[in-house]
């Protein structure tokens, strides 16, 4: 910790981009099974599309937090460094990274649910991938 107890060492951009493509990447995995246990095919196909639409409020969650982390000057801090937070412009140090991270889980499983929509929408009628 450093001399204002916060944790060390600070956040670094690309940490926080793999990370949120990881937490997006493990999220693929209850999409697609969430996916394949709706049995109607327009149901199954809806659902890819709602969730494909998460991928741009990502983009824009990723755009706001590199506002913010450009806005911070460098001061970046983890989600358990906000009680350092000392007053009302501070905050961006903290939800800069969240941001990202959160825009970065997004946008990977939106692009993951169009990849399933596409192969659930080619799939041959009787097969399983296809359903009903």
């Amino acid at each position: 910790m450093d001399d204002d107890r916060v944790i060390t060492p600070r956040l670094r951009l690309n940490g926080v981009v793999w990370r949120g493509a990881l937490f997006g990447l493990l999220g693929t995995v209850p999409l697609a099974v969430t996916a394949l246990c709706i049995a109607d095919h327009h149901n199954r196909q809806e659902f890819l599309c709602i969730v494909s639409g998460l991928g741009l409020f990502g983009a824009c969650s990723f755009v706001v937090g590199a506002r913010f982390w450009w806005a911070s000057g460098g001061d970046i801090r983890r989600w358990r460094d906000w009680r350092t937070i000392n007053g009302q412009t501070a905050a961006v140090t903290v939800v800069g990274p969240l941001a990202k991270r959160l825009g970065m889980l997004l946008i990977v499983l939106g692009v993951a649910a169009l990849g399933l929509y596409h192969l659930v929408h080619a799939a041959p009628y009787g097969s399983w991938l296809h359903s009903h």
